[in-house]
């Protein structure tokens, strides 16, 4: 599903503008606030807006160290992975994936000390035969969505 302009322009704003109310969208847009609603509520609806709430940077709170974890899963154990993974905090996504690896770990630590105590952690599960990490030095290109915004397709 594409979005058209109105929504590509909408989306942006809100990005820049995160604590814009929308009054102040709508006249920044040129058209009506109940226009604006209509099309904040529509967009929440298809999941293109998935939340409101400040972004909180983990390094913010105490965890500057940030790692991927590669995961080889054994051989029907992936869901039993997966639920070895979640009661662990310091892991803030994880990605099935093709290739060599099978799950994809997001990892926050406080050191790495800690990381491979979270490596540690991880292995605990026998549904996990090998981990491969990487860590993340510095950031050269941070998320972003815009530019996307900006060439999606209209419908």
């Amino acid at each position: 599903m594409s979005i058209d302009d109105l929504d590509s322009r909408l989306l942006v704003t809100m990005r820049a503008n995160p604590r814009i109310g929308l009054t102040e969208l709508a006249r920044l847009l040129g058209v009506a606030r109940g226009t604006v609603q209509a099309r904040v509520e529509k967009l929440i609806n298809r999941g293109v807006i998935a939340d409101f709430g400040p972004t909180v940077t983990p390094e913010g709170v105490g965890y500057p160290i940030l790692a991927f974890v590669s995961l080889q899963i054994a051989q029907g154990r992936l869901a039993e992975a997966v639920e070895a993974l979640r009661p662990l905090p310091e892991i803030l996504e994880v990605y099935g994936t093709s290739g060599q690896a099978d799950l994809l770990c997001r990892v926050v630590a406080r050191s790495t000390p800690d990381l491979q105590e979270i490596i540690a952690r991880i292995l605990t599960s026998p549904a996990v035969q090998r981990t491969d990490t990487t860590i993340a030095l510095s950031v050269q290109v941070p998320y972003r969505i815009e530019p996307l915004l900006h060439t999606a397709p209209n419908n």
